[in-house]
This record gives structure tokens, C-alpha cells and sequence, in this order.
């Protein structure tokens, strides 16, 4: 069942261009079961990566990888201040795949 992963982030002031370039580097190959994957700007230098997967036990199974590769960026990025780090991170199976009234979900 399709799964998705979402994490919030927030760049240090005059790093969103470092943390933009070094995220063109992230192999998306290396991580199995990775559908697709966006990084959406939220305004204020806050963004939300939105990763699609195969499954849940992709998402699970990359976490190593995925650690590895915000590693290579993570000094872009300021600490929350929620206690838990640069990132705020969740992830789980879609309940629902479609466009709206009128259309058929798809999970």
C-alpha cells in the first residue's frame, strides 16, 4: 500500500540556495521503493520534503540512507526549537489517492 514520509525543516538565513543545491545532489535512486519525491517551499525559509513510497517497509528500510543524505545538508538548516532537532518527521500509509468528490480513490 502506497505510504508516504513528511518532514519538516527550516534553512538558516542565507542558506537556501546551499540547501536547495546539495538536495539536487541526493541520490533518489539509492533509497528502493521511493516513487517520488518534492520539497515544498512554506514560506519564511520553511519547507516540507514529501517522499512517496512503494510502501511502508521502504520507508523504514531507507531510513538509514535517508539519515545519510540530510546529513549532507544538515548545516543549512536551523534547530526547531520543538525538541526535536533541525527535522520534524512522520510517515504512514495512504487512506486516501484521488482528486476529490467525483473520483475514485486509488489505494
Amino acid at each position: 500500500m502506497t505510504a508516504y514520509n513528511v518532514v519538516r525543516m527550516r534553512v538558516k538565513e542565507g542558506r537556501e540556495q546551499d540547501f536547495i543545491d546539495k538536495n539536487w545532489q541526493v541520490d533518489p535512486e539509492a533509497m528502493k521503493g521511493l516513487k517520488k519525491i518534492s520539497i515544498v517551499s512554506t514560506g519564511d525559509r520553511g519547507y516540507c520534503l514529501i517522499g512517496e513510497w512503494e510502501d511502508a517497509e521502504a520507508i523504514s528500510a531507507a531510513g538509514p540512507i535517508m539519515i545519510s543524505a540530510l546529513d549532507t545538508f544538515r548545516d543549512t538548516l536551523e534547530d526547531l526549537g520543538t525538541g526535536s532537532g533541525v527535522t520534524e518527521a512522520m510517515s504512514g500509509e495512504a487512506v486516501i489517492v484521488g482528486h476529490g468528490k467525483g473520483h475514485s480513490p486509488s489505494v
